[in-house]
């Protein structure tokens, strides 16, 4: 197989590097200590990764867009993380749900929806699944328990439907012109089966925006909660059927964003451990212990190996699901590539800051930046334990003519 890089995806590899080095990270551990909450994020940042084309890189050739394959998807967050974890997760969001509207939306959707995501650099999209007592299950809800995942209330009302309820830590919440918005349209049965996914515009009667949290890590990027109180939306803003279940699509299909959000977490991921093993290799050789650089000492030529076999594995294993996804393969694989990434950023960062020593726990704020950020994986799209769970949908091995 050959996995080498087209001069389109170096191209973009080079862009995302230039504009991450020269724009992301002088911004990232200024904007990181702003108390905020919603204080950290910075339109001019967004406006200048939109005008090379970051916002918009996953949006199909045939409705403007450059159509860029996950390989480049992956190479280009990897690029931007290496300047702040959060900051590239604003850009990539918006390619999760440019993949939706192109493949699940109709025709009217598209031309509603896509022009003026294009047109815009400020707009930013987001999806509205979580609950206060709805998060991890949605992901994989019990299938025999119709209480489970998300509450949200939808009634027909003629053309239109009437939405009730609330979502919290919702993406782009605070700064997002559209969300897609899971609810019940039929709270008798589980969400795979009564779950209806709709478009709603944030000038949508009866929607707002409640309350932006305050996160430990990636504070740069905007989590807020979303109110719905009689909020009016009209029936074409429906995406696939009624009641068809708008959770199925995450079992595999590309239009769920389960699978490019498993390889958004895990190319992120890699960035930032990039970042550490760059910040833990200068420290080392910059500085003297005990009478020698730090880099000779055997404990820390260890934890840098450690660092750097962490980080390749990752990344192989990174690009080997993204090449898989442009051929058209959908494994479970995405499920444990997230996984291991969880376990990686965890190790790679603390191992960065056992290096730095007391530096990094007291005077280093990128290195305690990068553990703050790291904390955030293990509970990202559900969480490590739910997720391991979707190894079920690994093939078992045939053992009938053992």
């Amino acid at each position: 197989m050959d996995f080498s890089l087209s001069d389109e995806q170096k191209a973009w590899q080079r862009k995302a590097r230039e504009f991450s080095e020269n724009e992301i990270r002088p911004l990232s551990v200024a904007r990181d200590q702003i108390e905020g909450p919603f204080d950290p994020w910075h339109w001019d940042l967004i406006e200048k990764g939109s005008k090379l084309g970051l916002r918009t890189m996953a949006v199909p050739k045939a409705y403007g867009g450059p159509e860029t394959d996950f390989v480049t998807q992956s190479l280009v967050m990897m690029e931007l993380a290496k300047g702040d974890s959060a900051m590239s997760k604003a850009f990539s969001q918006n390619w999760k749900w440019s993949h939706l509207i192109a493949h699940a939306c109709t025709e009217d959707q598209k031309e509603r929806f896509l022009k003026p995501f294009l047109a815009d650099h400020r707009y930013l999209m987001g999806r509205g699944i979580t609950e206060p007592n709805a998060g991890s299950d949605n992901r994989l809800p019990p299938k025999e328990d119709p209480k489970a995942g998300f509450k949200l209330r939808a009634e027909r009302d003629g053309d239109d439907w009437i939405l009730n309820g609330e979502k919290c830590f919702i993406a782009n919440g605070s700064v997002g012109s559209l969300f897609f918005v899971d609810a019940r349209t039929d709270p008798s049965v589980n969400i795979s089966q009564g779950g209806t996914l709709f478009l709603v515009p944030k000038e949508t009667p009866g929607f707002r925006v409640g309350k932006l949290f305050n996160k430990s890590g990636w504070r740069f990027y905007q989590n807020a909660e979303l109110f719905f109180e009689n909020a009016r939306v009209p029936h074409a803003n429906v995406v696939g059927e009624v009641a068809g279940g708008s959770t199925k699509t995450g079992d595999g299909d590309v239009t769920g964003g389960d699978l490019f959000g498993d390889l958004e977490l895990a190319s992120n991921a890699v960035g930032v451990c990039d970042d550490a093993c760059g910040l833990a290799m200068s420290y080392a050789c910059s500085q003297n212990k005990a009478g020698k650089p730090l880099i000779d000492h055997q404990i820390v030529q260890v934890r840098l190996g450690e660092m750097h076999m962490l980080t390749e594995a990752l990344r192989s294993f990174t690009l080997r699901v993204a090449w898989e996804h442009d051929q058209g393969h959908r494994s479970a694989s995405g499920v444990l590539m997230v996984n291991f990434s969880s376990d990686v950023i965890l190790r790679v960062t603390k191992l960065n800051m056992e290096i730095h020593g007391a530096e990094g726990c007291f005077m280093n704020a990128r290195v305690e930046k990068l553990v703050r950020d790291a904390e955030i994986w293990p509970h990202l799209a559900a969480d490590t334990v739910l997720r391991m769970k979707a190894v079920s949908k690994l093939k078992r091995p045939d053992t009938s003519n053992a």
